[in-house]
């Protein structure tokens, strides 16, 4: 019985290299599925993004669009400075293309977590999180 099971393998051994070429390790442990992959949109493509209103966003939110669209002065000396997109969350653009400000946040001891995120394209970002989601600002 053994050397019949011994033949099997062998046999099967044989068609496996035949059909694959070379060697073949025959594993018995489970394989792991393939993490699921992410397809990054174009610098300028927002077609990805859940779309909120500006009226909907906090009223600070719009106060600090309206010193965007003013061009400032704004309260905070990192607001209006290169956002670097590490997060990889919003499309991948050149370095410089994004710009951040600071959304005040009532009660908060220091610039809170919520901002705006314009690029150069006119498409404006708003992130209640410190940039671990974004909405598409729609006006």
């Amino acid at each position: 019985m053994i050397n019949q099971k011994s033949r099997v393998a062998g046999v099967l051994l044989a068609i496996l290299v035949a059909l694959f070429g070379g060697a073949t390790a025959v594993s018995a442990a489970p394989v792991a599925p393939a993490a699921p992959v992410t397809v990054q949109a174009e610098c300028g493509d927002t077609s990805g993004f859940e779309q909120a209103p500006l009226d909907s966003l906090p009223a600070e939110a719009g106060e600090t669009y309206d010193l965007i669209q003013q061009g400032g002065p704004y309260p905070y000396p990192q607001d209006d400075t290169v956002f670097q997109n590490r997060e990889r969350l919003l499309p991948l653009c050149d370095s410089g293309y994004y710009r951040e400000y600071t959304v005040e946040t009532p009660g908060s001891p220091d610039r809170g977590a919520r901002r705006i995120v314009k690029g150069e394209g006119d498409e404006y970002f708003y992130t209640a999180d410190h940039y671990e989601s974004f909405v598409l600002i729609t006006v």
